[in-house]
């Protein structure tokens, strides 16, 4: 609509296109309000950089006074409206003698704000990797609020810059937690900046961090006649434009703004108050503002499924990685994983990798050791990106010959394992191997006897596996754990969904076992490992064992533990022939998939398709 009277207390429109807003009222009716958007509208606006400003560039006191006025005025349409103001207190008093002026009624008038911490000095966290010295910084900013009866009471902050909320710094999450009991924070980067209809929320460390949106001021928009583009580009994102839309679309609205958009020409006040009468004159959206915690729950009640963060990689995207630590790098994020699955040769894959002398796997940690567990594990992934990359460490500063791998073995038919890993390491190298899966379930049935699970203790193989869903949970969950994750086509098909072809390599779990050497030079090949280790030199078969073992400087052999090469009782004849009819047709899906993929099928899944004829 071009030039159009709304007759809304006299707007008039020059730019508003309403096609968003009929896309939206469409789906609505033709869903039958299945798709239809809420019409209550949460408002927060923050109000950053208090006192920091640089003189010239601050709030006098008729900019505090219009303030005020103008607080007053979005009450009457905004219901609980408070502006959100952000200090550090290091600035006060630092601007000219008018602004000084403006700095002392602003608080004067404290107890009319909702008021939150930045740090002292206004330093960035990721600057910092001691605890202590953000603490410091805190504690500080809080003896200011403190001295001057400031009231600090919404457990509510902003880093500056939003360095260290996303991606996390660890020692900015424990500083808030320990000096002001944080508990919400909010930033514009996760998962990244734009496009801004994908940023999320998520919790960390029990801090629950929500989508900070921006109205379109940044620290430098002082003038109207200095704006981009001009009012014409202001007014466009407020009639219809990208601010509209922001409020069109997102049920909850944390709004970026710094002191000095309330000084100078005041813009933040006329776009605000802008686009409060515009909603009012089009939709019917009942606004409100409440404080930070509450605002909090209404959204993580409303987007439950945001409530697990997704980590992604530093190092794609520039605006992360001017607020991460310039003593972190991607470099010690691994470039190919062992995903598994359980029971199939990844142990022996991963001694024999780490005979080679440019590839090291992660760290070993207590109760978990050598299998991180990081994308299968809800507990492991939470600890967050700092934990993982700890788990990889150089033996010398500047080293950049080694290749860091990790071997995980549930990774494989862990549902969240593909979108976790493919989100933080897009470029990474797969490694799966794949038994006969007749095998593999046995296998898995006598694991668990060996760790005296009491189903398989209590329970013959066969009951296990032909439990129905009458039978007691222990026992259909052992089933589940022995067959699930052999049905190897539907698994590859989900990582498939997140990687291509040419990042994957398939094992032949019996090769694997017979013929290591081997296995290992197409390993090295995928990988691009250098320099090419001949493995013949390194491994010798154990007549004893019955497999493949370390060959020693002393000319001894190391191998692998009493639990790895078990001799197991005969399996019973139903219950082969019960898994034979069972992975028959998941393993005519696998023959299908490995001749799409152009892979070589492996000699078990060649021998079970011949006899199936």
């Amino acid at each position: 609509m071009k030039r159009v009277l709304s007759g809304c207390q006299g707007i008039l429109l020059n730019y508003f296109d309403s096609t968003r807003t009929l896309i939206a009222i469409s789906l609505s009716y033709l869903s039958h309000g299945k798709l239809s958007l809420p019409l209550e509208r949460y408002v927060l606006i923050d109000i950053d950089d208090v006192f920091v400003g640089a003189p010239g560039k601050r709030m006098k006191i008729s900019d505090v006074h219009a303030l005020l006025a103008a607080q007053k005025r979005l009450q009457s349409q905004i219901k609980g409206f408070r502006f959100n103001l952000g200090f550090s207190g290091k600035y006060y008093q630092k601007g000219t003698p008018e602004e000084n002026l403006g700095d002392q009624l602003l608080i004067a008038e404290a107890n009319q704000f909702w008021w939150f911490g930045h740090t002292w000095t206004h330093t960035q966290a990721h600057l910092h990797d001691n605890v202590t010295t953000l603490e410091e910084e805190m504690i500080l900013n809080k003896e200011f609020s403190q001295k001057y009866k400031i009231p600090v009471t919404t457990n509510y902050a902003v880093a500056p810059h939003h360095s260290g909320v996303y991606p996390v710094h660890e020692p900015l999450y424990e500083a808030w937690r320990k000096v002001w009991n944080i508990s919400i924070t909010s930033t514009e980067e996760y998962l990244h900046l734009r496009p801004a209809r994908r940023r999320r929320g998520f919790i960390h460390r029990g801090i629950k961090v929500l989508p900070r949106q921006i109205c379109g001021l940044y620290t430098h928009n002082l003038f109207m006649d200095r704006y981009p583009g001009g009012r014409k580009k202001l007014d466009t994102s407020i009639q219809g434009g990208e601010l509209f839309q922001t409020f069109l679309y997102n049920k909850v609205n944390i709004f970026m703004t710094h002191m000095c958009n309330y000084g100078s020409d005041r813009l933040a006040l006329y776009t605000f108050e802008s686009v409060i009468k515009f909603l009012q004159c089009w939709t019917h959206f009942r606004l409100f503002t409440v404080p930070p915690k509450q605002l909090a729950d209404i959204y993580f009640s409303t987007y439950s499924d945001e409530i697990d963060p997704i980590w992604v990689n530093p190092c794609h995207d520039k605006r992360h990685m001017a607020i991460w630590s310039p003593k972190k790098t991607c470099h010690t994020l691994p470039q190919f994983i062992v995903v598994g699955p359980q029971k199939t040769g990844t142990t022996a894959i991963y001694t024999f990798l780490n005979m080679h002398p440019s590839i090291r796997s992660n760290v070993k940690r207590p109760l978990i050791f050598e299998e991180l567990h990081f994308f299968s594990s809800d507990h492991y992934y939470n600890k967050g990106l700092d934990w993982y990359m700890s788990s990889f460490t150089y033996n010398r500063p500047n080293q950049t010959d080694i290749m860091f791998f990790e071997k995980t073995a549930d990774y494989f038919d862990n549902y969240m394992a593909p979108m976790r890993v493919a989100a933080l390491i897009p470029d990474v190298k797969l490694i799966t191997i794949l038994l006969d899966p007749v095998k593999r379930a046995y296998s898995w049935y006598q694991h668990a006897r060996a760790h005296k699970n009491p189903a398989s203790l209590n329970f013959t193989f066969y009951e296990i596996i032909t439990a129905g869903e009458g039978s007691p949970k222990i026992q259909r969950e052992l089933r589940n754990r022995c067959l699930n994750p052999s049905i190897y086509a539907q698994h590859l098909e989900r990582w498939l969904d997140y990687f291509p072809p040419s990042q994957l390599l398939i094992l032949d779990g019996q090769e694997v076992k017979e013929d290591p050497p081997l296995v290992m030079d197409k390993l090295q090949k995928f990988i691009e490992v250098h320099p090419y280790v001949d493995y013949r030199r390194l491994l010798r078969y154990d007549s004893k064992k019955k497999f493949y073992c370390q060959v020693l400087q002393s000319d001894f052999i190391k191998c692998l533990g009493p639990g790895k090469g078990r001799i197991y009782p005969p399996m019973e004849e139903a219950a082969q022939k019960y898994l034979k009819m069972f992975f028959r047709r998941h393993n005519v899906a696998l023959s299908k998939l490995l001749m799409k993929l152009n892979q070589p099928a492996p000699t078990w899944l060649k021998e079970d398709l011949r006899e199936s004829i």
